[in-house]
């Protein structure tokens, strides 16, 4: 099954990065933690429904690194990397990002800076991806985590509501 994804919570900053919004009903320790516990990832860190997450690797620490993979049912596999840059629980992450080529090395860095902003008994994520390569590949990072954050909302944070 395929979904269709709506990235009209996507605001596209500039030729080169993007915002996307989205609120939950859970705490800001709740999301953050969802975030960033490799457990939790494998279960919402994917594009589409059918996809899994055979990698989720996190040390939390600054300049310490992760690694996020996610697969399609046909064994095609998508692995992104990066270092932190910056962790105030439960507030806000800084990390770089880059994807592993399938020729081997990486793609080009790009920063990702998430903030987990409590309104009332909910959380609203504010992530900004900022300094990729060009307009298509800020339009296809817009379409990733559109997609991403509703997967969070129904299987990330499920669990805990």
């Amino acid at each position: 099954m395929t979904e269709t994804v709506d990235t009209a919570d996507a605001v596209m900053t500039s030729e080169t990065s993007l915002r996307v919004q989205r609120s939950y009903d859970a705490s800001p320790e709740e999301v953050f933690d969802a975030w960033t516990n490799p457990e939790v990832l494998r279960r919402w860190w994917v594009v589409q429904a059918e996809e899994t997450t055979p990698v989720a690797e996190v040390d939390l620490r600054v300049g310490g690194r992760y690694r996020l993979a996610m697969e399609t049912p046909e064994g095609e596999r998508h692995t992104v990397q990066g270092e932190y840059m910056e962790i105030d629980r439960p507030h806000r992450l800084v990390y770089s990002w880059q994807w592993e080529l399938d020729a081997g090395g990486l793609g080009p860095a790009s920063t990702v800076t998430v903030e987990f902003r409590e309104t009332g008994e909910r959380t609203e994520v504010v992530l900004e991806h900022a300094g990729l390569p060009d307009s298509e590949s800020r339009d296809r990072h817009a379409y990733g985590w559109t997609a991403c954050l509703e997967f969070l909302g129904t299987r990330g944070l499920a669990a805990v509501a």
